[in-house]
């Protein structure tokens, strides 16, 4: 789950990351009025949303007076940004966030993510950072340099001075800035934090200017902290109903609702679709705690939605989360609704026969495949048929 800036900023300054001053605000009006409660001789009005690159897009503009924050805060809410990372249709910017501008004199680039061999957090870090970072560190992947953290603060310090040296990074205080930093990633259960630009201001002060931070989904049952976030994100209602019910869920703009059990199965099946020329409504992962009842709310966001034409059930059952588990959930939606869309169901693994039967018995409209090639291409038919 990603928390926006404003969010990210505030658990970062728990932990004593240092951040500029600034206040969140839902109307032009209180934009305005939220310029008195930080102390600042500019201000940076900046669109909250979930996807990055809104700096290039028009989501970030600098504002010399309170009035002019008014002004710029009245052109970005309700209007929609489209960033490389947004569909084509954009998302609406509901809060803007007013921030002190600061004068920089160096922007770095900074971020924390597990490391797959050990499971320690691991520091990326770059000396371009800023705006453009992401697009300097596709063209160049020597951009970004990493190290494992161990976790026993003396030992980081003493690797981190070193690393951060090599960056041209130097003094206690940014060690103190990422030490901080790594321990908010750890007790947190972040799958990422992101900080660009990780600044250094032109009064020797280091910043977090911007922060992202990804909480993992499967851990929020020990941080009940977190229980309000999903309300305050500005998901879509869909979205929100599909986080409460254990599923990972994002609408898209096509035909073929898709129901998957593991983030990598559904990135995979959504790129099947794509390549057969079909379009998917929506990317779905059903979580591992994800009981018959919360798919059903999954599977009945997708009856509900209009542009669904067909569904596409394709899951692997292992580990907590089995075949006839699914196929149950699926059935239980179907038997609550009227609306009966065809199903096309590629089931393996564990307890696969046992689904099959259950959406069988149970008079679902299915049609069962073995391999997913053929699956894909009868579903992105059916989608088209549905279409006309």
């Amino acid at each position: 789950m990603l928390l926006s800036e404003y969010k990210s900023k505030e658990l970062l300054a728990q932990y004593g990351v240092a951040v500029p001053p600034g206040r969140l605000a839902r109307t032009a009006d209180q934009a305005e009025e939220r310029c008195a409660e930080i102390s600042a001789t500019k201000y940076v009005v900046k669109a909250q949303i979930a996807a990055g690159g809104r700096g290039l897009a028009g989501g970030i503009r600098f504002a010399a007076t309170p009035s002019s924050v008014h002004d710029e805060a009245a052109k970005m809410l309700g209007s929609k940004l489209v960033t490389e990372q947004t569909t084509a249709e954009g998302e609406t910017v509901h809060a803007v966030y007013i921030e002190a501008a600061l004068t920089l004199k160096a922007q770095y680039y900074i971020a924390l993510a597990l490391d797959p061999e050990t499971g320690s957090a691991m520091l990326l870090a770059s000396a371009d950072g800023g705006v453009e970072f992401e697009q300097r560190a596709r063209m160049d992947a020597g951009t970004v340099r990493t190290l494992v953290l161990t976790g026993d603060a003396d030992a980081d310090r003493t690797s981190l001075a070193e690393f951060l040296g090599g960056l041209e990074i130097a003094g206690s205080e940014a060690v103190d800035q990422i030490i901080a930093a790594q321990r908010a990633f750890v007790e947190n259960d972040m799958t990422l934090l992101e900080i660009n630009p990780f600044a250094l201001t032109a009064d020797g002060a280091w910043v977090a200017i911007d922060a992202k931070v990804a909480l993992d989904q499967n851990a929020l049952f020990r941080h009940p902290e977190f229980d309000s976030i999903v309300e305050d994100q500005g998901l879509a209602s869909a979205e929100q109903e599909a986080q409460k019910s254990n599923i990972n869920f994002v609408k898209l703009s096509g035909n073929l609702g898709v129901i998957v059990n593991g983030a990598g199965l559904g990135l995979a099946t959504n790129d099947m679709i794509i390549d057969a020329n079909g379009q998917p409504a929506n990317f779905m992962d059903i979580r591992t705690t994800a009981t018959s009842f919360d798919i059903a709310k999954g599977v009945e966001i997708l009856l509900k939605d209009k542009s669904v034409k067909a569904i596409l059930l394709n899951v692997h059952g292992g580990g907590m989360t089995v075949c006839d588990t699914v196929a149950e959930g699926l059935t239980f939606a179907y038997s609550r609704n009227q609306r009966k869309l065809p199903v096309i169901a590629r089931l393996a693994g564990q307890n696969a026969d046992w689904g099959v039967q259950i959406l069988q018995d149970r008079k679902v409209p299915v049609e069962i495949f073995n391999d997913m090639p053929r699956a894909v291409a009868r579903a992105v038919e059916l989608a088209g048929k549905g279409a006309r």
